[in-house]
């Protein structure tokens, strides 16, 4: 088959590796295709902060002469990934959106890009942040800011912006992204993709927030995930198939008891007892996002047989005491040291965050509120087995804000739009994000499913199950068409 970069955006993870392994495709030519698409959508996108093309070149070819040699290929041989800037690569720039660390090279891989590698995939380069990701958007004072495919003037959500960006525009069929306080869920729902945030510790992280030598990178240790954000439900299994298990380097890590592949293609789904949520009983929801989602929700009892009732989780609003974990989680002696010297370079909500002053028992009660919330959430799921929501309450906005002032007629907090994602890394609950549907300006809205602590098999397959019932795939946005027609 001759590949175009027009046709190896139409493929998936999956049909990637077998070609390649049957020999079908190389490597070689996946990675040129791969690299043409980077090329064509960069100027539009800017979803790579550091495109690592000749790495590119240079693992493709390992491939090839290795299935050459008749070497066994992994499971991901040949696929092209993206990986977040603030995600370590081992000789290759890991910047984090700061200019403290412009030209930072890790002496080490994250734990998930070595299992990437190992498995066979091929590093395309490091996808755009915001400054250490303390934001749920996609603009650094270091680099381009990243555009949203399905609207270049709109954020595609972040932290892992670029992921998202990559993966929409069929530059890469998957892409890692991490998920502090919704990074994974975000700009999938804002790009139209799957976003899965498994149970805290089922995929490993380190060196990332464990790494004590370096303020704003060790930061968010007890609320951080790292996961797939993918066009397809298959595919981000694929992903969790690869970088999921224990390893003695992070001292939280599960063991591994999930098929993620199966649970992909387990089919029809029992007759579960879902609880569906439009609000929390206390956020602002955008009107098209409340209707995208309750069309989405319908699903599950029309088509998949579940019950659903409505049922808010039962606690209040805990924005306030999430933020007391992220600074309780955070270097602030190391981070505050920069201040001086650097301020004027840095962003300017991270600063302000940083000249806060906290004192011990605004750190304690956040601790406090935490366990409080874990024992109500142990409760709700006590009698339902999943819950579903709007992912974010608002569709994708602006450029350079930090979220909507107003929303639903309410002033709000500009934070207060991802209200439905970080409470589940408090919880350290399993929560997906799905295509939920498109607005009536055509953006996309994205439906959480979360589910019981550990219970990662059952979000998997109601993600598979609602897919089956209501395929994506023939969505995708505009841009595309005019760049691949002109």
């Amino acid at each position: 088959m001759t590949l175009t970069h027009e046709s190896y955006a139409a493929l998936s993870a999956g049909e990637i590796a077998d070609s390649v392994r049957d020999g079908s495709l190389s490597a070689t030519e996946v990675a040129e295709a791969a690299i043409a698409r980077m090329e064509l959508t960069e100027p539009h996108l800017h979803a790579f902060c550091t495109p690592a093309p000749d790495l590119a070149r240079k693992t493709a070819a390992a491939i090839d002469n290795a299935r050459a040699a008749g070497e066994p290929l992994g499971p991901l041989a040949g696929v092209p990934v993206g990986i977040k800037d603030l995600v370590a690569t081992k000789d290759l720039v890991t910047a984090m959106g700061s200019v403290i660390y412009r030209d930072f090279v890790p002496e080490d891989d994250d734990i998930v890009v070595e299992r990437l590698k190992d498995a066979g995939a091929v590093i395309l380069g490091k996808t755009n942040v915001p400054e250490f990701g303390y934001s749920g958007v996609g603009h650094n004072p270091v680099f381009e800011t990243t555009r949203n495919p399905w609207n270049t003037e709109l954020t595609p959500g972040g932290s892992s912006a670029g992921s998202g960006a990559s993966v929409a525009a069929g530059v890469t069929p998957f892409a890692i992204g991490s998920d502090g306080g919704g990074s994974v869920r975000i700009p999938s729902a804002h790009c139209g993709l799957v976003g899965i945030k498994a149970s805290m510790g089922r995929v490993p992280l380190w060196p990332g927030c464990r790494d004590e030598r370096f303020p704003g990178v060790s930061s968010w240790e007890s609320l951080e995930h790292i996961g797939p954000m993918a066009r397809s439900v298959s595919d981000a299994a694929l992903m969790l198939s690869v970088i999921s298990g224990p390893d003695m380097r992070d001292r939280h890590t599960i063991p591994n008891d999930v098929a993620w592949l199966d649970e992909a293609k387990a089919g029809q789904l029992p007759k579960l007892r879902i609880a569906f949520s439009e609000d929390f009983g206390y956020l602002a929801v955008d009107p098209e996002v409340r209707r995208v989602v309750r069309e989405a929700v319908a699903v599950f009892e029309n088509d998949l047989g579940c019950e659903v009732e409505i049922a808010d989780p039962g606690w209040s609003d805990p924005g306030a005491d999430f933020w007391g974990l992220v600074l309780a989680d955070s270097d602030l002696a190391g981070m505050r040291a920069w201040l001086p010297d650097h301020a004027h370079e840095m962003s300017p909500h991270l600063v302000n965050l940083l000249k806060g002053r906290h004192d011990d028992e605004a750190l304690t009660n956040a601790n406090m509120a935490r366990k409080k919330l874990c024992n109500i959430a142990a409760k709700f799921f006590g009698t339902y087995d999943l819950l579903l929501s709007p992912t974010l309450t608002v569709p994708p906005f602006a450029l350079h804000m930090q979220g909507p002032e107003k929303t639903e007629g309410r002033m709000v907090d500009p934070a207060a739009w991802l209200g439905f994602c970080f409470p589940f890394n408090m919880t350290g609950q399993p929560a997906a994000s799905v295509p939920a549907g498109l607005t009536k300006d055509g953006l996309p809205v994205g439906l959480q499913i979360v589910g019981r602590h550990l219970d990662d098999p059952m979000v998997l397959r109601a993600a598979a199950a609602y897919e089956a019932a209501r395929p994506w795939s023939g969505h995708r946005p505009a841009l595309l068409d005019r760049l691949e027609a002109a």
